[in-house]
């Protein structure tokens, strides 16, 4: 007989209990995971199966298929967190007339539908960045993966917001499946899977010990970042009270999950909200301090060094690098309308084609989709049909969004200077999409207040050519101040109705050309007051010219950009006048950033009606905020002007995301003057200070103005500031 061969000992599987980590939501206090499995990977302690919800889905996903510890510490402290939470499109990635819609009302109430059926939209984030950066970090695991054949066998788990039911995600897109899971309610749009409408798995399981339990786990090592529940103390304010209660709501699955844990890892993280995306390094190193101290307990699941080195190879055979595919083909998913296919068909043309995938160009033209406002949220990833590559297009938005061809924005304006000069006005916009024909569009707006308009535009552009003709007409109703040596002594009405039609081309997403005629009718008349002025009335018309640029960053508070408005005017009627004139206007704002916190301004204007007398209603004004701040509003009226200006701002707070934005304090310095002769005009100059917040209705500035012989005014207004 032959002699038995003895099996050598490295090819003996040594029994040893399987691991599962669980990973539990927490929004930011989630990046805590990271610091959990730098312990783990330092000590030796293998991992067999990973199951998550939100957050802890995001940083599982990432570990199970290869990431380390420091790839992924990197990660949470590079991305740019601001930008992937703010909701809305960059204001530099919309189109010109979407920025046209964003200046108008930079904190507007967005409703939208098909003819009279408006609503909401479903969150306050459609998802689109961050949804980005899962279809990149995931893209080389494609459509249509087992997550069992991960490096790490992985599970993600979502909640069925209409069975409300727990789903256990475990094979198809690694992108989607983390979209579905970290959707949290209002806060990111749900997600269309597989026929169900999916939010965030913490709501029913944000703990999931079942899944990996049922994955096969022997040991279940859970990490919980859950906010616990606060004291009576804690409850102070709405948002405390709404964070309570939806913990009480989810408290009791959590501790039926915690039951099944074997060990317990819950750093402390009290310090940490779930919004602190600016603080992911500290929460991280909290989570490392908070595995130390159960690092004894931990050893005893370690392997030695030949059978760590054993497993760490096995994890490392499965794990797929970074790609970059060779398109053969491109497929929309996710809508079935026409339109919308056509216009990423259009954006897209075949330029990702039969080339390696530029997924940083592919991400930045998928965003300028949703600049133009037909989409949300879309994004891309690899499937193979026939043995050819295909990039395939996303369509996240439900099927009422991409066939929504109405929009209704509202808003309010408020500014003050007197106590007894309070300008209010209620805004709205109303914008129907492709009426007759594609990209057509017919805008009305209204403002209700101190100021009265109702004006229509219907713009109308030349086949797919950046040619457009825009008829256009408006009724305004509004008061005009008049001073005396610094004191109001009356308020007139100025009306127009007007009506005319613009020729233009749009010369690119910044930029605008048109020109156009009006004609018309203008009457002035005393509300309260001195009869300083005779009551004016007749007819207006004139040509016009002009040029509009803007690369700012923000509507709101921009951080670096220009924007320029440039005007030339030739009337031919205007009531007052006794002949025709030309007149000219060119302002300019400039912003820049210094270092984090800091951004520098400046700001300028000038007018000119070339050697003539203005008439009434065509005078250039100063006075008022950003317009010589000290004085009272449209003080001082003239023929000509001349003002500049430069400040600084300096952030001081970032407010959570459900609230707005950053928090600012700086002051600026003004200088100007309105003349008839320029050899006899007087300088005039202001000094300004105050607090601009960012909110999702608008920016609010509080704050005063000082001038010259002891002239200052009080500042409050909320809508556009710059």
């Amino acid at each position: 007989m032959a002699q038995e061969t003895e099996p050598k000992p490295e090819n003996i599987q040594k029994k040893r209990p399987k691991i599962g980590l669980v990973l539990s939501g927490g929004g930011a206090r989630g990046f805590a995971h990271v610091g959990v499995i730098k312990v783990l990977e330092e000590n030796h302690i293998p991992v067999d199966y990973i199951a998550g919800a939100s957050m802890g889905a995001l940083i599982g996903a990432l570990y199970s298929t290869g990431r380390t510890p420091a790839e992924m510490e990197q990660l949470v402290e590079t991305l740019d967190w601001d930008n992937l939470l703010r909701g809305k499109p960059a204001f530099g990635d919309l189109t010109y007339r979407r920025k046209e819609d964003r200046r108008n009302l930079s904190g507007a109430i967005i409703l939208g539908g098909k003819g009279s059926s408006l609503r909401l939209p479903n969150s306050l984030n459609p998802g689109h960045e961050i949804g980005l950066v899962l279809d990149r970090l995931m893209l080389p695991y494609g459509s249509n993966t087992d997550f069992d054949n991960l490096p790490i066998p992985f599970r993600a788990v979502a909640t069925d917001l209409v069975n409300a039911e727990t789903v256990v995600l475990k094979s198809g897109s690694l992108s989607q499946a983390l979209r579905a899971t970290m959707a949290i309610p209002a806060v990111f749009a749900p997600v269309e899977l597989n026929g169900k409408i999916l939010a965030d798995g913490g709501i029913l399981n944000n703990i999931p010990t079942d899944v990996v339990k049922e994955m096969g786990a022997d040991i279940i090592l859970v990490v919980n970042t859950e906010t616990q529940l606060g004291d009576r103390a804690s409850l102070r304010d709405l948002v405390s009270i709404l964070g309570q209660t939806f913990y009480v709501v989810t408290v009791e699955n959590s501790r039926r999950s915690l039951r099944q844990a074997d060990i317990i890892v819950a750093p402390d993280l009290e310090n940490y909200g779930t919004f602190s995306f600016g603080a992911g390094k500290e929460i991280a190193e909290l989570g490392y301090k908070g595995a130390q101290q159960k690092v004894t307990l931990l050893k005893s699941l370690a392997l030695d060094e030949a059978d760590w080195q054993q497993y760490v190879a096995s994890r490392r055979a499965k794990v797929r690098s970074d790609i970059q595919p060779i398109p053969d083909f491109l497929a929309i998913e996710g809508t079935e309308n026409l339109k919308a296919k056509r216009k990423i068909e259009q954006k897209l043309d075949d330029k990702y084609k039969n080339k390696p995938l530029d997924q940083k160009a592919l991400a930045n033209d998928l965003t300028q989709l949703t600049g133009t406002e037909r989409f949300d949220n879309l994004g891309y990833g690899i499937i193979r049909r026939q043995d050819k590559t295909g990039l395939v297009i996303r369509v996240y938005d439900p099927k009422e969004r991409t066939q929504r061809s109405t929009v209704l924005e509202v808003g309010v304006d408020v500014n003050n200077s007197e106590t007894d000069d309070v300008n209010f006005n209620a805004l709205a916009r109303l914008t129907f999409f492709d009426v007759g024909s594609d990209g057509t569009e017919w805008r009305n707006d209204v403002s209700i207040g101190s100021r009265t308009l109702f004006a229509t535009e219907f713009y109308r552009p030349f086949g797919q050519s950046k040619f457009f003709a825009a008829p256009n007409a408006f009724y305004e109703d509004r008061k005009v101040n008049f001073y005396e040596d610094g004191n109001r002594l009356a308020e007139y009405s100025f009306q127009t109705v007007q009506a005319g039609i613009d020729f233009g081309y749009l010369l690119n997403r910044n930029s605008e050309l048109r020109f156009g005629y009006s004609i018309g009718h203008q009457t002035a008349s005393r509300r309260i007051g001195n009869p300083l002025l005779s009551d004016l009335s007749g007819k207006v018309s004139l040509a016009s010219l002009r040029w509009n640029y803007d690369t700012r960053n923000n509507a709101q508070i921009p951080t670096r950009g220009i924007e320029l408005r440039n005007s030339l005017n030739y009337y031919f009627d205007s009531p007052g006048a006794a002949n025709s004139f030309p007149q000219a206007e060119s302002r300019i704002n400039a912003f820049h950033q210094l270092g984090d916190k800091n951004i520098i301004f400046g700001f300028g204007g000038g007018g000119t009606t070339f050697g003539k007398t203005a008439p009434l209603f065509e005078q250039f004004a100063l006075g008022g905020l950003f317009n010589i701040g000290g004085y009272g509003s449209r003080e001082f009226r003239s023929s000509h002007y001349l003002k500049g200006g430069f400040g600084v701002l300096r952030k001081t707070f970032s407010a959570p995301p459900y609230i707005g934005g950053k928090l600012y304090l700086g002051g600026w310095y003004e200088g100007g003057s309105a003349f008839e002769n320029f050899d006899a005009a007087k300088y005039r100059q202001s000094v300004t200070g105050g607090a601009l917040l960012e909110t999702r209705i608008g920016p609010i500035f509080v704050g005063g103005s000082f001038a010259e012989g002891g002239r200052r005014k009080l500042y409050f207004s909320l809508g556009r500031f710059f």
